[in-house]
Order: structure tokens, then sequence, then C-alpha cells
């Protein structure tokens, strides 16, 4: 847009917000050429805040609302592992300091508002937005929320290199049917108070300044239109003192997917009566609310309260009194050294080790040719996730990258990519192989990827658009919804071929959900979770592989043994599943689960009941001891099992954990 047309936009219709101003992607065609800069940016909104201070009526500041799930969605800043990655941690002091970073480097180039954390329950990973999410469980997608929204806004709103958090997506937007993205869900109100809600409280109890509206229904109400979501439980239980935000075009699709309003002003009406108080596309309300207004449907009072909330925010963030940035400090707070250090560490702490047979991991002195085999061994974009804006080559590390870099001269290496995650016309099995059979160990780089690139088409809310012509790569990602979670393409082929070399094989995943491992368990030796492990996730990946890390991620949700056993999350109501014919009904790996390379022992179990009139306390001790050779960490877990209760419940609940 130029500044003209912009200028002209200002002039006929009034902006008090603006939305990924900075994001930087395939569907914004913006690229490394195209976008700015992080001392660009901070020149072009600093510009942008002066014309609307000095030319509109109010010259009341804007509010500019960045991306930030693993890092700023703009070109320059720091790309984190994904949040599957992230809770894979189980670390949230580790994700505070993480998203302090992320808030340094937003505010640093004008950005105000953060949209995240992601605090949706992923429980079926054929949902395609999986890799958004903190897994399966309240509890820690509560604790990883709150920490994240620490880390963004600091104790209070307002303080310089701090953003304000806007939580995703209220609510239960992760358990479509289908897995279809968007999608109806029937969850009634006990199961929606006591999994699905209890993060976002938690959130808001934080502090958090912000909450998005997400695009489902929730037993035939859809979110954006929902009083008793937005008024009853977020106003009035939780005393929410922030503004509400639609997801984009989630107002219009009340009437164009949701038709539950017959045109744009009956749907205007139904947002903003329940209680939704901006609109993040502009065309929801827009027109549509200022007709709803002069026809008597929206009352004045209804209109005030909304732009009441929006104000009170802006008031708090201190826009009125310091609405620019200092365009001399940017180079100091964004992409430096430091972050990417954090970055590391992050995606250190998110690999999780799901096999390691005889202690093939670490790989020992001895090794002096390796295969590095898979499509995802040496693509910097399979390696980074959805909303993740262009970056130059030499800034992401690859695992082949990790390798090369830790091992040096001392031992060969080569690469061979074989196949892509879904292309099958361009396969090269057979060279693989050639190079693999000369190695001492292979070391399979697979999974999937969430890749957008200018092949690909888009919804306009910004989901890729499924088209079976397109053969790109991307497989997960927003609007990617799969009906199977098996490897795609070639890979598991490949993966079968390699293994008949009777050499040692390491597999790697790479991905943003879980995939079909059932063939890998029985008869690979090692398997290495790495989720989306942002660009510094090819080292920390090579770091586990030698030894110079020890892994000690656990899983934040539950892999499946087959798309049949779907939902397969670990704290289901009773009863206990029982098996099915083909298989039992347990996942290949739960939630929770994840090896060492050291040997960890738990003993002296004392458990504290102190009974009261209406409730109890309950304290628990014990000690646990690194029993090996080896240092590492431990990530201790503490479930309980309600025996008898006046009302169903789940077979097990996280209650504790400790890093």
């Amino acid at each position: 847009m130029s500044a003209k047309s912009l200028k002209d936009l200002i002039a006929k219709r009034p902006i008090g917000a603006l939305w990924a101003t900075l994001r930087a992607d395939p569907w914004t065609k913006k690229t490394l050429i195209t976008g700015l800069s992080p001392q660009q940016a901070a020149k072009a909104i600093n510009a942008l805040q002066k014309y609307i201070i000095e030319n509109t009526r109010l010259g009341i500041p804007l509010l500019i609302s960045e991306e930030v799930p693993h890092g700023h969605m703009a070109i320059g800043a720091t790309v984190f592992p994904t949040a599957i990655g992230q809770a894979s941690t189980w670390n949230p002091k580790l994700l505070e300091e993480m998203a302090s970073v992320i808030a340094k480097e937003t505010y640093a180039v004008g950005g105000r508002n953060g949209y995240g954390p992601v605090l949706d329950l992923a429980r079926d990973p054929r949902w395609s937005r999986t890799e958004e999410s903190y897994g399966e469980d309240a509890y820690l997608v509560g604790k990883m929320g709150e920490a994240v929204v620490k880390g963004l806004q600091g104790q209070r709103l307002g303080e310089k290199d701090k953003i304000m958090s806007t939580l995703k997506h209220f609510v239960a937007y992760g358990v479509p049917e289908g897995g279809h993205n968007g999608g109806f869900n029937t969850i009634g109100e006990r199961e929606l108070r006591h999994h699905f809600l209890k993060p976002f409280e938690s959130a808001v109890r934080a502090g958090a300044g912000s909450i998005m509206t997400a695009y489902n229904s929730i037993d035939g109400i859809p979110c954006s239109s929902n009083e008793w979501l937005l008024k009853q439980v977020l106003r009035k239980e939780w005393d929410f003192q922030g503004f509400v935000v639609s997801d984009l075009l989630s107002i219009s699709g009340l009437q164009g997917n949701h038709r539950t309003a017959a045109s744009g002003v009956e749907a205007a009406t139904q947002s903003i009566q329940a209680g939704l108080d901006m609109d993040l596309s502009g065309v929801g309300y827009g027109d549509n609310l200022l007709k709803a207004v002069k026809e008597g449907k929206v009352s004045m009072q209804t209109l005030d309260s909304a732009v009441a909330n929006i104000l009170r925010v802006k008031f708090k963030l201190g826009l009125f009194e310091n609405p620019y940035v200092d365009e001399g400090e940017v180079l100091a707070k964004v992409g430096t050294m430091e972050n990417r250090e954090i970055a590391r560490q992050v995606a250190r702490e998110s690999i999780v080790l799901l096999k390691n047979e005889n202690n093939l991991l670490p790989l020992k002195e001895g090794v002096k040719h390796i295969a590095v085999i898979g499509p995802n061994a040496d693509n910097i974009y399979n390696q980074l996730g959805d909303y993740t804006a262009p970056q130059p080559d030499e800034k992401v590390v690859t695992v082949l990258d990790g390798i090369r870099a830790l091992v040096g001269d001392r031992i060969k290496v080569q690469y061979e990519k074989g196949c892509a995650i879904r292309d099958t016309q361009h396969s090269d099995i057979e060279n693989a192989k050639k190079i693999a059979k000369q190695a001492d160990i292979i070391i399979a780089v697979m999974g999937g990827s969430s890749a957008r690139d200018f092949r690909t088409s888009y919804e306009e809310t910004g989901a890729a658009r499924v088209e079976q012509k397109t053969l790109s790569d991307m497989e997960s990602g927003e609007g990617y919804d799969r009906a199977t979670l098996d490897f795609l393409g070639d890979q598991l082929k490949l993966l079968k071929e390699l293994h008949k070399l009777g050499k040692p094989i390491v597999l790697v995943t790479i991905k943003g959900r879980p995939l079909n491992l059932s063939w890998a368990q029985e008869n690979i030796p090692a398997i290495v979770e790495a989720w989306y492990p942002g660009q510094e996730g090819g080292m920390a990946i090579a770091e586990v592989l030698f030894g110079k890390y020890n892994p000690a991620g656990r899983l934040p949700i539950s892999v499946p043994r087959s798309d049949g056993q779907l939902p397969v999350y670990y704290n289901h109501n009773k009863p206990k599943h029982h098996d099915y014919i083909e298989m039992e009904a347990k996942p290949l790996y739960p939630f929770g689960y994840g090896l060492s390379f050291s040997h960890f022992t738990y003993q002296n179990l004392k458990v504290n009941v102190v009974e009261k009139s209406e409730d109890f306390e309950c304290t628990i001790s014990f000690e646990v001891s690194n029993t090996s050779d080896i240092d590492g960490d431990e990530v201790v877990q503490v479930y309980v099992v309600d025996e008898v209760s006046s009302v169903v419940t789940a077979v097990k609940q996280l209650k504790a954990f400790e890093t």
C-alpha cells in the first residue's frame, strides 16, 4: 500500500489499530527483498504513528499488533521452536525468558501487542495447527501460557521492551470434529470448564491484556457471538479488564460459515452485543456496525463499552505518553547473538528422545563416516514451522550444518536428500542407499513441513489452501489438516530401504504434529523427536546426537499407534479404555514420555493428607537420584487419580511437575 492510498484510507475510515503490519510471508507477499528490515520497520511504524496522531480528529495512537507465536513474524527477528516444541521443554522459566526476548524484539520495531500464546488443547493431531499448541493437557498448557504472558508483558502493561499478550483462540478451537480446522464441536459446559477454559483462566489471572475469539462453534454457538463466554465467564467470573478481538473474518463468518446471521449487519450486531470489542479484519464491523447503530440495533452504550475497553488498554500501554520507538536501539535488540543462544537452549530442551536401543546414542568414538539422509536434513524452511518470516540461508542451522560444524574434519559426512516430504516424482532412493552403504551410521531426517511457498494459494484468513495439484512439502500448518498421520511421499519407503542395508540408523523427526512411528519403533534403534526446532535447531540436534547435550524433553501430546485410535489423549474420562481387536488401546508413546542418556531412581515417597471441613491438603515428597555417570535433567511429574467422585472424572490428571 502506498503512502497516498494509506492516507486516503485513513481520511475515509477511522483506524485505531493495525494487525500484522510487519508480517512477512508468502500470504502477505513480503520477501527478504520487498519486506522491511528491522531498522526500516521501526522507522515506518514511527511514521505511521506520527501521521495518525497529527492528522486525525482525536489524535489517538495506533495499537500495532503483531504475530509472535515462536518469535516476531517479521524479517530479522529470532526464530524459536514452535509451541509444541516449547511445551516439550516442560520448563516455564525458560519460556518466560524466551517470551521476554520476543517482546523486546517486537517492541524495538514498534509493536505493542503480540498475538500469542495459543492456549488451545490439541487432542486430535490431524488438526493442522497442532504445532501452535502446548499439547493436550490443561495444566501443562496453563503453566506454559502463564509463563509466556509474564515474559511478554512483564509486571504490568506499559513497560519498556514489553508488549501486551493476546490469548488465542477462545475457546476449544483445537478439537474440531474430524480434525477440520475451524470446525464445530459438541463439548458440554462441564468438559469446557474442567479442561478447555482452564488455561485461559490462568493466563487471564496472570494479567493478559487481550483475548481472541476462535473460528469454531461450541454446541451450536459460534465463539464470536457467544455472550455466555465473553460476558459471563470472561468478564464476570474472571474479572477480565482487557479487550476481546475477533480472529480474522470470524465476525463475517457468522454469516458466511456458521449461517447464524443473515447479513453482515446482523453478524456485527450479534458479535458486539455478545461482548466482542474489536474486529481484526475491519470488514466485519466497519460499515456494518455503523449501519447497525444508525438503525437502532446496537445502542451507543454498547458501542461506548467496546471503545472504552480498547482505550483503557491503550492508556495502560503508555501509547499516549510514548507512542514512538527509539530507532537507534533496534540493532542492539533484534536478532542478537544473545537472543540466538536462548533460541538454541529452547531447541535443546525441546528435543525428546523416544527410543535408544542398546544406547546407540550418543554416538560413540570410532564413527568415521556418517550418511545424513532425508528431506528435512538440509531444508531451512521445513525446520521452522508455520508463522515464520523469510530467512537468509546463513541464519538457519540445519541438521546437516550442525553435524558438520560439530565433527569438523575428523568424521566424513555425506548427504543425500533421497526424497521430498510429499512429491514422489523426483525421489532418488538409489543414490541415497549408495551413500548410506558406505557409512558407519545413518542419520535419517524425516517428518513433515509447514513451509509456505509462493506457489501455494491462501484463504482470506491467511490459512493455506489445500490443492491436490500442488506438490509443495507443506503437510501441516494452518489449513493443512490430515486424514492420516502416516509419513507422506516416499519417506517410509526410503527408511525401509535404508533399513535393509543393516546399518545402525538414527531417525530424527522434524514435524508439526505426531506422525505414525509404529514401523520405526519396531525396526529403528534410535528415534529423536525434534518438532520444528527453529533457527538453531540443527545445532541443538547435533549436540544431542553426539552427547554434547543430554535430552530431557517430554511429550506434551500423546503419539498414537494408528489413526483409528484418535482421539488418544491420556486424561480421558473413565472408564479405562479396553484394547482393540487389532492393537492395544495405549498410545505408542504417552503424554509425558521421554528418555535420557542418564538413569534416575525415585525413592522415599511420603504422602501427607490433612482433612479440612470441605477440602483437604495433600503434600507429596520423594527423592530423585541420578544413578548413572552421565549428568542429566529429569522432569518430575505428579499425577492424581480421583478414585470416587460425584461425577465422572479423568482416569488420571497431571497436577504438578518440576524440571
